[in-house]
């Protein structure tokens, strides 16, 4: 197992390593990581590359919207996160409940290289982002995962938000059920509460 040589925001400079990394991967070369940050309406009605022109955009941010992992200078993994209030899709949501008025980060996506898959690069990305937003001073972190029965088979598409037992090993909890799915199983919101650095 080879770990990423580092993580870091994304920025102008990541970015045409991330770009790289997208246009292979079936899934993310047409949502660019938007899906969750519009409105059903607004990204369907987007094209992708004005989609893709969002996140190179946003790649200046501060915060970033996301982590890259680097291995030899190369993108082989990306976590997407950031306040809940910047995903329109999750805020506006009739299927994944808001839990309270919490001004809660939110852990929206994961992307992973095919050669590097089963390497623990979604772990360390995990672990990655909850040190970023706990520097920012996120006090709780929430994400959706999809909770897949010991055994079952999930696609890697399907596996985009990550698994309940990856949260859980992360120090998550779940603490609602949701009437969204992916790949046939449910998703669960999770929540781990942070112990800020500001």
């Amino acid at each position: 197992m080879k770990a990423p040589d580092q993580i870091v925001p994304l920025t102008p400079d990541v970015w045409p390593a991330l770009a790289e990394m997208f246009r292979v991967l079936p899934d993310s070369k047409w949502c660019w990581c938007q899906y969750w940050r519009l409105r059903s309406k607004d990204f369907a009605a987007s094209r992708v590359p004005e989609l893709r022109e969002r996140l190179r955009v946003a790649a200046a941010d501060d915060p970033a919207p996301g982590l890259v992992a680097l291995r030899d200078g190369r993108a082989v993994g990306w976590v997407s996160l950031g306040p809940r209030s910047e995903f329109e899709r999750i805020e506006r949501s009739r299927v994944i409940p808001r839990i309270d008025d919490a001004p809660v980060w939110s852990i929206v996506c994961f992307a992973v290289s095919r050669t590097a898959r089963g390497q623990g690069v979604g772990v360390a990305l995990l672990e990655a982002a909850v040190a970023f937003a706990t520097a920012r001073g996120a006090a709780t972190l929430e994400a959706y995962p999809v909770e897949v029965p010991e055994g079952a088979g999930l696609s890697a598409e399907a596996a985009f938000t990550g698994t309940r037992a990856m949260f859980e090993r992360a120090g998550f909890r779940v603490v609602s059920e949701t009437g969204s799915s992916a790949g046939g199983f449910p998703r669960v919101v999770v929540r781990r509460e942070l112990a800020t650095s500001r």
